[in-house]
């Protein structure tokens, strides 16, 4: 009888793991095609699309790859997708690749010799790559050169590949941890912004056409305003309140759909979700408001470092809800508000 059940219940693990893998292709598939595919359905960063353009244009005059561009801000904002349109406006293939991925020198130098002249290399997560690499890249980015050493001690010999010309486009959510002489190779350095309240309701409009979902201006408007001013946020949203409308409603999303639909993913109206407001909550009753450091927040928390920094604290800056000083992570008068609770003296606004 228990042999019975454990082979039931692998069975239901298994049905369960390739119903979530299916789910997972769906939401990729569903990313990739909400991904605008020109420069007209990109919409915001409109500075940077220009300067880009101008690059671009340049670019095609003189018959030549654009210069090495550096894309840097918090994760959703559009770097992945810049990079894919500069390489669609200047004809050409680009190669994907990320910081993690490239462990070796060995795997740089597959993938640099194996460009195509005027290719667009993409490296999400560039401050990740080690220090190795970043040597490895330096005449690659100056030269198009690709040095590699052959053999070990007194015997060892330096072989010069020459690389056709290409571009390199790295998109990263940390600048600070990329080494200065690596940061001066790139041409072309624009800071990703937060998007506004406007812009997320345009990009939301989009992704419902797109999804062929009716939606309510009103329900956009919670949505964008739930979406923490970032595009990959609001589809994200967007999907999840489409899901809820399909089976709660008629499929057309409502304002009733939309507030339903955050308050089940305890989602609140600033877009704060139970990870940030947990991570405020720790700073305020574990250590009276701050400061404190981020190793000891992480731990209280129960998040990893990373995560807190590049995920979470951007946007609970942005709101001002949390001040980053020499001596930690303070939480703000703004922040005790939005939670309910009353600050200490000599904090009130």
């Amino acid at each position: 009888m228990a042999s019975a059940i454990t082979v039931i219940y692998a069975k239901v693990i298994a049905m369960e793991e390739v119903v979530s893998r299916k789910k997972e292709k769906e939401d990729a598939s569903l990313d990739a095609a909400l991904r605008p595919q020109k420069w007209d359905d990109y919409i915001g960063q409109d500075r940077i699309k220009n300067n880009l353009r101008i690059l671009i244009n340049a670019a095609k005059k003189r018959g030549e790859p654009i210069e090495h561009v550096l894309l840097y801000g918090p994760a959703g904002l559009g770097k992945t997708t810049l990079a894919h349109l500069i390489a669609r406006e200047m004809n050409t293939n680009i190669r994907v690749t990320s910081g993690p991925a490239i462990e070796r020198v060995g795997d740089l130098a597959s993938i640099l010799t194996n460009l195509m002249p005027g290719d667009v290399l993409f490296i999400d997560e560039a401050h990740r790559l080690n220090k190795l690499i970043e040597e490895i890249l330096y005449p690659a980015m100056e030269t198009r050169t690709l040095d590699i050493v052959i053999g070990k001690g007194p015997s060892a010999r330096t072989l010069q590949l020459e690389l056709p010309p290409f571009t390199l486009i790295a998109a990263t959510t940390r600048i600070g941890l990329l080494s200065s002489p690596l940061r001066s190779r790139f041409g072309v350095t624009s800071r990703l912004d937060f998007y506004s309240e406007e812009q997320i309701r345009e990009i939301l409009k989009r992704s419902s056409s797109l999804l062929k979902v009716k939606s309510e201006n009103e329900a956009l408007k919670i949505i964008a305003k739930s979406s923490r001013f970032t595009p990959r946020v609001a589809n994200r949203l967007l999907k999840r309140v489409r899901d809820y409308a399909e089976v709660h409603g008629n499929g057309a999303i409502t304002v009733n759909d939309a507030a339903s639909a955050l308050k089940l993913l305890e989602i609140d109206e600033l877009g704060l979700e139970p990870t940030d407001r947990r991570i405020l909550e720790t700073i305020i009753h574990k250590f009276n408001g701050g400061p404190v450091g981020l190793q000891t927040l992480a731990a209280a928390s129960s998040e990893e470092e990373d995560t807190i920094e590049e995920v979470y604290e951007p946007y609970l800056m942005q709101l001002g809800f949390i001040e980053r000083t020499p001596r930690g992570r303070s939480a703000t008068p703004s922040s005790y508000l939005h939670l309910g609770i009353t600050p200490p003296q000599g904090n009130l606004i």
